[in-house]
């Protein structure tokens, strides 16, 4: 699922029973998101650059969200699965991919209904800081790859997500694992999402125990067009925002 900064406008509370309700905020998110910054302008198009050429390509998107990534990828030739947890977001991914895109409900943190080494890649965009604990879902996302299959995730970054916390006045330290909540309100609804930071070599000892070799560790900057459409990246041209990886299967 991607992740973005909510925009402020008068919503309902949040309600606790609907932490990550994403069926909630489906239609009001995918729009956003279309265009945002973090999404449209720096992590979509840095995910795709790390998966090059595709062509041919069995690609589990896990976590697709709405469809963007797996649009693109099929677009340039792939041959896409995707899942999501929510059901509201599977359904924006409908609308924008067709009726005969292969699209499941399925949860990360859970047993998937793939066969072992089904796909040549899998792409994890920003649904891993869900999760208080990757080895489970990094251990099915090994299980579906091929050997030597690539998974090419993205998180939020640790240090950006310290840093910010601590401008807020909060007490965070940056070696523990821990949860953390926002809300986001957007159509006229109010979700508390709730995320979990951890240090970088947490990240490490987590997709080497489940079998990945670690080929890249990236911090793009935005795509160029970004500095035109964005005035306030005059001031601030290069951020850490989200932290992206290329690991193999072993």
């Amino acid at each position: 699922m991607e992740r973005m900064p909510a925009p402020e406008h008068r919503a309902a509370p949040a309600d606790p029973l609907r932490v990550n309700d994403y069926d909630i905020l489906a239609e009001a998110y995918t729009a956003s998101n279309e265009t945002s910054l973090w999404n449209a302008y720096y992590e979509r198009p840095a995910m795709l650059a790390l998966a090059g050429d595709v062509a041919g390509r069995r690609i589990l998107d896990a976590g697709c969200g709405s469809g963007p990534l797996f649009a693109s990828l099929r677009d340039r030739g792939a041959l896409v699965t995707g899942f999501d947890s929510s059901a509201g977001m599977l359904e924006q991914a409908r609308r924008r991919l067709g009726d005969d895109a292969d699209l499941m409900v399925a949860d990360l943190g859970r047993p998937l209904p793939f066969a072992d080494s089904a796909f040549d890649d899998v792409i994890a965009s920003l649904v891993l800081h869900y999760l208080e604990d990757w080895g489970p879902a990094l251990a099915e996302l090994r299980r579906v790859l091929k050997p030597g299959g690539r998974l090419i995730a993205s998180v939020d970054h640790p240090f950006a997500i310290v840093g910010l916390q601590r401008q807020e006045g909060r007490e965070v330290d940056y070696f523990a694992t821990y949860s953390w909540t926002e809300d986001w309100s957007m159509g006229g609804q109010t979700v508390p999402m709730k995320f979990w930071n951890r240090p970088l070599h947490a990240m490490t000892d987590a997709f080497t125990a489940a079998g990945f070799r670690i080929s890249v560790i990236s911090e793009p900057d935005p795509v160029p067009e970004a500095r035109e459409l964005f005035p306030e990246l005059a001031e601030r041209p290069r951020f850490l925002c989200f932290l992206f990886f290329i690991l193999h299967a072993e």
